[in-house]
C-alpha cells in the first residue's frame, strides 16, 4: 500500500492495538455475561418477597457492559480493517466511534463512582426489610416466605443477621443460618453483601481503565495514520 517509513510502522501498531481492543471487547462481553449468570448474584437478585424484588441496578450496569463489549468488538474489527486497507473513510469512522465510546465510558465512570455504594445499599435494605418482616410476622405462610428468602441470602453468602449481635442471635434461635462450630464466628450479611458487590465493581473499574488507555493510543495512532495516508504521494 501507499504509506512508508514511520507511518507504515504506525499502521501496524494501530492494527495491533485494534486487535487488543477487539480482544478486550471479547473479554468485557464474556465477563459481563459471567456477571449476569454468576450463581451468587443471580440467586440474590432474583429474590422476591411480597411483591418486592431485589434491586435491579446491578443488572442494568451489566446489560450496559454487554452492549459496550459487543460495540467494542465491532469497532475493533472496523479499525483493523481500516488500518490494513489504509482507508481514510474507515479510519475517520473508527476515530468518531472511539470518541463516542470514550465519552460514554468517562460518563459511565463518573456515574459509577458517584453511585458505587448504591447497589450494595439497595441489597442491604432489601435484606433488612425481609429480616425484620420475618421476625415480626405472625402469619405462618408469610413467615415461611420470609424465612425462604433469608435462607437463600445466608447459604449463598455464608452469613447470618444484620450485625454481630443479630448474627449470633439468629444463629442460636433459628435454623436459617449455615451450620458452623460452636466457637466459629458467623459473619454478618451486611459485610458479605458489600464485599460481594464491591469486588465485582472493582473488576469492572479495572477493565474500564485498561480499555480507556488502549482507546487513547488508538485515537492518536488513527489520526496520525490518517494524516500519513493523506500526505502520501501514492494518494
Amino acid at each position: 500500500m501507499g504509506v512508508e517509513g514511520c507511518t507504515k510502522c504506525i499502521k501496524y501498531m494501530l492494527f495491533f492495538f485494534n486487535f487488543i481492543f477487539w480482544l478486550a471487547g471479547c473479554v468485557i462481553l464474556g465477563v459481563s455475561l459471567w456477571l449476569r449468570h454468576d450463581e451468587k448474584t443471580s440467586s440474590l437478585l432474583n429474590l422476591k418477597f411480597e411483591g418486592a424484588e431485589a434491586p435491579s441496578t446491578f443488572y442494568i450496569s451489566v446489560y450496559i457492559l454487554i452492549a459496550v463489549g459487543a460495540v467494542m468488538m465491532f469497532v475493533g474489527f472496523l479499525g483493523c480493517y481500516g488500518a490494513i486497507q489504509e482507508s481514510q473513510c474507515l479510519l475517520g469512522t473508527f476515530f468518531a466511534c472511539l470518541v463516542i465510546l470514550f465519552a460514554c465510558e468517562v460518563a459511565a465512570g463518573i456515574w459509577g463512582f458517584i453511585h458505587k455504594d448504591k447497589i450494595s445499599k439497595e441489597m442491604i435494605n432489601f435484606y433488612d426489610s425481609v429480616y425484620d418482616r420475618g421476625l415480626i410476622e405472625t402469619a405462618q405462610d408469610k413467615q415461611q416466605a420470609a424465612a425462604a428468602v433469608l435462607k437463600v441470602f445466608h447459604e449463598t453468602l455464608q452469613c447470618c443477621g444484620k450485625g454481630a449481635f443479630t448474627a449470633a442471635m439468629t444463629s442460636w434461635m433459628t435454623n436459617l443460618c449455615p451450620k458452623k462450630g460452636l466457637l466459629d464466628s458467623q459473619p454478618n450479611c451486611h459485610d458479605q453483601i458489600k464485599t460481594l458487590f464491591n469486588e465485582k465493581i472493582y473488576l469492572i473499574g479495572i477493565a474500564a481503565l485498561v480499555v480507556a488507555v488502549i482507546m487513547i493510543f488508538e485515537m492518536i495512532f488513527s489520526m496520525v495514520l490518517c494524516c500519513g495516508i493523506r500526505n502520501s504521494p501514492v494518494y
